[in-house]
């Protein structure tokens, strides 16, 4: 890889802002692109996509929308390498089961079929999704977190982990062509999520566990938009069928160290008081 820009799509978002980071510490000229900010970028307006991606060798592709991304992808990563751009990571997810011979993540397949030297992260749930998501911190400082995930389990990975990964892959050797499951050191519970803040904390927070139709309510009930409640109870539906309960090594193929632990996030998020209010 020559010592071209790195762009970093979602540049300050939750990866990517991180990501921005250690490539900057590394001394990496980063490009940070986002809907606001000094290299304008938007998935749905193709206007803005040529300029970030000039004289680019390398590219962090984030694409958090809802419904069928696929074609756009297509397009991006395929302009993508028709600009120079040498190398794609993508932050994808777990997959999915589908029906009716639907493909899980298609993204994938059109970074995957681009031209470029490509690697795919895909994550377990984020830890900070509980400190830095309006809706979970919310339920964390009103002291009950409302969820219908039953007594199911989940691999949290720190997003921090996630941002090494990234980085590795997009500036060292060795990680064309992979598909890099991402998770956390232990199996958690939602009740056990909620009892390590507590203690953390030293506050009285509970976790009471819903049907998802009495989610779907709560969701009514607290404002919250409908496609975005059904999304909740799709993907915590899984965690209550432990769907994804199961550790990856990852982290440690590609970091050759163990990814940080749930309470290792849980103290130093508890210091700076984000949970109190």
């Amino acid at each position: 890889m020559t010592m071209k820009p790195i762009l970093v799509l979602g540049g300050t978002g939750k990866t990517g802002r991180r990501v921005v980071v250690r490539l900057q510490q590394r001394g990496h000229d980063v490009r940070v692109a986002s809907r606001k900010g000094p290299n304008p970028f938007d998935w749905d307006d193709e206007n803005t996509w040529e300029p970030v991606l000039a004289g680019a060798g390398a590219a962090y592709l984030v694409d958090s929308r809802l419904g069928d991304a696929a074609p756009s992808m297509s397009s991006f990563s395929k302009l993508a390498v028709s600009s120079g751009v040498e190398r794609l990571v993508l932050l994808s997810h777990r997959d999915w089961a589908v029906s009716d011979g639907e493909e899980k993540l298609p993204c994938e397949r059109a970074v995957r079929e681009s031209g470029a030297e490509w690697t795919i992260l895909k994550p377990a749930w984020f830890v900070q999704n509980f400190s830095e998501e309006s809706f979970f911190r919310g339920q964390v400082v009103d002291g009950e977190v409302v969820l219908p995930t039953g007594d199911g389990v989940e691999p949290f990975i720190d997003a921090e982990d996630i941002a090494d990964v990234a980085v590795a892959t997009l500036t060292e050797d060795g990680h064309g062509g992979q598909a890099y499951e991402l998770s956390g050191p232990r199996l958690l519970s939602l009740g056990a999520v909620v009892d390590e803040i507590a203690r953390a904390t030293g506050r009285s927070i509970t976790y009471r566990p819903v049907s998802s139709a009495d989610f779907a309510a709560y969701g009514t009930e607290n404002g919250l938009p409908e496609d975005f409640t059904a999304m909740l109870n799709l993907l915590f539906g899984w965690i209550s069928e432990n769907r994804f309960a199961q550790l990856a090594d990852g982290v440690q193929r590609v970091l050759g160290r163990e990814p940080r632990d749930f309470a290792d996030y849980v103290r130093a998020t508890a210091v700076t008081g984000v949970w109190h209010g």
